[in-house]
């Protein structure tokens, strides 16, 4: 698809709804919408929220065309009059979001809407298909990355991912959760970041020796020299030819800067303190060991404990599918209405499934920050119109067990307003960042967490509270 011209991509129910407001006469009611999530992906402390930049595009290309409106027109569902509506329709109103690359956490407001009903509710599907892909990959790479222990970690996914956008956007995603770089090339050309790769097992299998495979690559790329190993037999074959090339290239001069070896099968923690030995003892301490191989967090995790010799890690299928946990739990509620007069009326969804009852009303969403470390120590959701200020105590409470409190004391804390303006009157506010300056941004972001909340198996549960005003009027609806 690779496209920004994504109005049709929604759910036929959102146009069955949206002529139905249009018929009652609620199409132009103001409605604002909650965009959050319940659990956060693969048993992980937090998620990585990405795929912002798609979304604010996709918005501002919302557009029905000709062929758009006939098509809608030969299903024989809709009125003349709606159809001729939509032809002019484009998002007027505004979204509040969290700045792209930023942790966040289940339960949260991540995304507000705030627009005419009929607007609203047409953007439902496409945000959510965007940002939870983007947000679930995001969060996974996250993860690998910091099972590497600040080693690069190469995406590899784009043969493995779910079609060419998955692994197009997948490999940005997983870029700005922490990746040094992709094997993908539209990747690289579209969001300017690097691409990286060696050659394949086809490569030495069309020479008449592996030695001759090597020799060659070496001789056509000079910059920078990885040798695939495990082709015949990494040991006896694949390590002695690469190691034979190194000398070679030494002796003349050209051994680049940046050169090693690949493993991609076998038992890489055996295989690479052998390699590591063998290139050691050969006199090339400085040579890089790449390791890929369905590798993903908990994999390279055990490597580390048994003291593999890798100092690159090339992750695909379990990265770029997310293979553990393969959707994001991303949904969009409705959370207040125009009533009379014009005044927001908060909403309500209740369930018999306790995670899924809504939280009502107009919200921001606050960060506490302890002032001396600078880790994040709780998020609270509040009304928008409330305040906290810093130089005052405040006690907060967990919603679900409301004897569990935790005062932050004026002075040892900051507080920060988490979502950001993107669209005001239909027009974006939000100015774009590479992808280099988001990876940055969401290091720094990973990097306000205690590693108890960033541990891969049992993480600590950062606090997500309710102010006490809105924990009243939840507790209000609920009883009404």
């Amino acid at each position: 698809m690779l496209t920004e011209k994504l109005t049709m991509l929604t759910d036929f129910y959102q146009l069955t709804m949206m002529q139905g407001y249009y018929k009652s006469n609620r199409a132009d009611k103001t409605a604002v919408f909650d965009l959050f999530y319940r659990a956060n992906p693969s048993g992980s402390g937090y998620a990585v929220f990405a795929g912002l930049e798609q979304a604010i595009r996709y918005i501002e290309n919302l557009r029905f065309t000709n062929s758009d409106l006939e098509y809608l027109r030969s299903l024989n569902i809709f009125d003349s009059s709606f159809l001729e509506a939509l032809s002019g329709l484009s998002f007027t109103g505004e979204i509040y979001a969290l700045p792209e690359g930023s942790v966040m956490f289940a339960a949260e407001p991540i995304v507000r809407v705030k627009a005419r009903l009929i607007e609203a509710q047409l953007i439902e599907t496409a945000l959510l298909t965007i940002l939870n892909h983007q947000s679930l990959i995001a969060t996974k790479a996250a993860r690998v990355c910091y099972a590497a222990e600040g080693d690069p970690v190469l995406e590899f996914g784009l043969r493995r991912a779910q079609g060419p956008d998955a692994g197009v956007y997948g490999a940005r995603a997983a870029v700005i959760g922490g990746c040094a770089a992709t094997s993908n090339v539209l990747a690289g050309q579209m969001f300017d970041i690097a691409v990286k790769g060696t050659h394949g097992h086809s490569w030495v299998m069309t020479f008449g020796d592996e030695y001759e495979a090597f020799k060659t690559y070496a001789d056509c790329f000079g910059d920078s020299l990885t040798l695939l190993v495990d082709t015949y037999n990494t040991v006896k074959s694949g390590v002695p030819n690469a190691i034979r090339v190194f000398q070679e290239k030494r002796a003349a001069g050209s051994l680049p800067a940046n050169y090693g070896i690949r493993l991609d099968s076998g038992d890489l923690a055996y295989l690479s303190k052998k390699a590591r030995k063998m290139l050691d003892d050969a006199g090339f301490p400085d040579a890089k060991i790449t390791a890929s191989s369905d590798l993903d967090e908990f994999l390279i995790s055990q490597l580390k404990l048994q003291g593999a010799k890798i100092n690159v890690w090339g992750v695909g299928t379990n990265l770029i599918t997310s293979g553990d946990c393969p959707s994001f739990g991303g949904v969009y509620k409705l959370s207040a209405i125009e009533g009379e007069g014009g005044v927001l009326v908060p909403k309500l969804k209740i369930s018999e499934n306790p995670a899924k009852v809504t939280i009502p009303g107009v919200k921001k969403l606050l960060r506490f920050y302890d002032k001396a470390s600078g880790k994040i120590k709780a998020d609270l959701i509040a009304l928008a119109d409330e305040n906290f200020p810093e130089n005052e105590d405040l006690t907060i409470f967990d919603p679900n067990a409301t004897w569990r409190r935790m005062t932050l004391k004026a002075g040892e804390y900051t507080v920060r307003e988490m979502l950001e303006p993107v669209f005001a009157g239909g027009k974006r506010v939000h100015k774009p960042k590479t992808v280099a300056q988001l990876r940055e941004y969401c290091q720094t972001e990973k990097n306000s967490l205690w590693d108890e909340y960033r541990r891969l198996v049992n993480p600590h549960v950062l606090p997500v509270d309710l102010s006490l005003k809105l924990f009243n009027l939840k507790e209000k609806m609920m009883n009404e």
